[in-house]
């Protein structure tokens, strides 16, 4: 192996809002671009060698400072020259490796190089076919790599063998089916995708791409449980496609669709999804309702929301209102107190149920994050819980497993807010499911079980008062 003296530092973790995170314009991160100075001017030094490119990106995700797709869309950007191959090679080596971060970075310790170098030659030894492992990695590489794949998994703790900080672990733990639950976060997630019905059938957007992807290494199918979903496997050139560009397809993980199946919008209806964010939930539940009636898609950011609007343009819906507020109590929220038949609150929350797409993310949370999240949550909830008319139905959830996010809030809620009752979600959801619903009536969707993100999601309905007639009243300026 290189013979690189070993650095002795370990990068420190630190908390970042997955919602939100820090801004990565203006950041160079000096990576396949390295700067050589020449003269008054500055030069590239191109990296050709798939371990050394590599090690420039891991150097740059384990400062924690940004995710690690931001990091990988400059460095591509950086580095032009490289090709859908190359970068494909990159991303997997890297995305492997802070999956199994903790893990290979206790084997890294018998290597006689740097850190990052190490967990580089690691993750291409997982990730690289045949032919491309045959051309970057040398037999000193695969020597390495073969003693350290001889050591007994069963050997190690839990939280090393399936690379998960103490207090991820300790919350796993606690869960039904832990191992299996930990199993599955270390694995890399389908590409997903929504049919837009109001475009086209779920049956034709599913030919038509398995006859895009005739002749090539993928293959399209019908998920198993959302009724418009496809699931693809690998990453095909999705953006190249006019299914795609013409909104035909969007991409939606299936537990997500799922969520929007819960609040089951109908058309006219007045809607509110309450935590918006990019608009992928605003759009499956503006397709159900035919585009017809109102879906306020509310949220604080408004950069998320513009980068929202080309979906919503090339979705060809109406009905959608893109609303930028100042928090859950200000006042265009206050407008819609008592008027809505249907809210979706898709809570920010840890997304920790995420980390077969977003691995970096259980290196950046903390217990702290999950202690500031909480009641930050806890007021969403309540507040959205004022548009719902009575009769209306509530749909809280979260991208994550944890207990203080999910029912714990939601128990807390009804405790406090005697007009809500629950409503067993196997109600709304089709039998194949049944698994997903606990005793408590509440739905959780895991990657293990279900193939979909980690999910967590209660339906609430304010109940209705007795021989009350309810007058559609006219749509609201907010």
């Amino acid at each position: 192996m290189n013979s690189t003296p070993r650095r002795n530092s370990r990068p420190t973790a630190k908390a970042v809002n997955p919602r939100g995170g820090k801004a990565h314009r203006g950041v160079s991160l000096e990576t396949g671009a390295v700067k050589a100075r020449v003269g008054a001017r500055s030069e590239p030094i191109v990296l050709s060698n798939r371990v050394e490119q590599v090690v420039a990106v891991l150097k740059i995700m384990l400062r924690w400072q940004w995710p690690s797709d931001q990091v990988l869309s400059q460095f591509f950007k950086e580095n032009r020259y490289l090709g859908s191959r190359e970068r494909a090679q990159i991303a997997q080596a890297a995305f492997h490796v802070l999956r199994n971060l903790r893990r290979f970075r206790r084997e890294a310790q018998s290597a006689p190089v740097t850190l990052e170098y190490a967990l580089a030659v690691r993750g291409l030894a997982a990730t690289l076919d045949a032919e491309a492992a045959s051309k970057w990695l040398t037999d000193e590489h695969r020597e390495w790599v073969n003693r350290c794949e001889q050591i007994a998994l069963e050997t190690m703790p839990f939280e090393i063998r399936y690379s998960l900080p103490d207090w991820v672990a300790t919350a796993i733990t606690k869960l039904p089916d832990s191992a299996a639950l930990a199993e599955a976060l270390l694995q890399s997630a389908p590409l997903d995708l929504r049919v837009n019905t109001l475009k086209t059938t779920h049956s034709a957007a599913l030919a038509e791409i398995q006859t895009l992807l005739q002749d090539s290494p993928f293959s399209a199918t019908a998920t198993p449980y959302a009724t418009n979903g496809v699931r693809l496997s690998g990453h095909p050139p999705l953006n190249r496609w006019a299914l795609f560009e013409k909104g035909f397809v969007e991409v939606q993980d299936e537990g997500s669709q799922l969520l929007a199946e819960l609040v089951a919008p109908r058309r006219g209806e007045m809607v509110v999804d309450f935590c918006a964010g990019a608009g992928g939930k605003t759009l499956a539940l503006a397709a159900m309702m035919r585009s017809a009636g109102r879906l306020y898609a509310f949220d604080i950011s408004a950069a998320r929301l513009a980068r929202a609007k080309p979906r919503f343009a090339r979705s060809g819906l109406s009905n959608v209102y893109p609303v930028t507020i100042r928090g859950e109590h200000d006042d265009r929220v206050a407008r819609l107190a008592g008027k809505a038949h249907r809210v979706l609150v898709d809570a920010p929350c840890t997304g920790l149920g995420t980390l077969r797409r977003n691995p970096d993310l259980k290196w950046r949370q903390t217990p702290d994050e999950l202690a500031r999240l909480q009641p930050q949550q806890a007021s969403i909830l309540q507040q959205a819980s004022r548009l719902v008319r009575p009769g209306g139905r509530l749909v809280y959830a979260t991208c994550s497993f944890l207990p203080e996010e999910n029912e714990d809030q939601v128990n807390a809620f009804l405790e406090k807010n005697t007009e809500f009752v629950l409503l067993p979600a196997a109600e709304c959801l089709a039998d194949t499911l049944s698994n997903s619903v606990g005793a408590d009536g509440m739905m959780r969707l895991r990657p293990d079980l279900h193939q979909t993100d980690g999910f967590f999601a209660a339906v609430l309905q304010r109940k209705a008062p007795p021989a009350k007639i309810l007058v559609e009243e006219e749509p609201v300026a907010v």
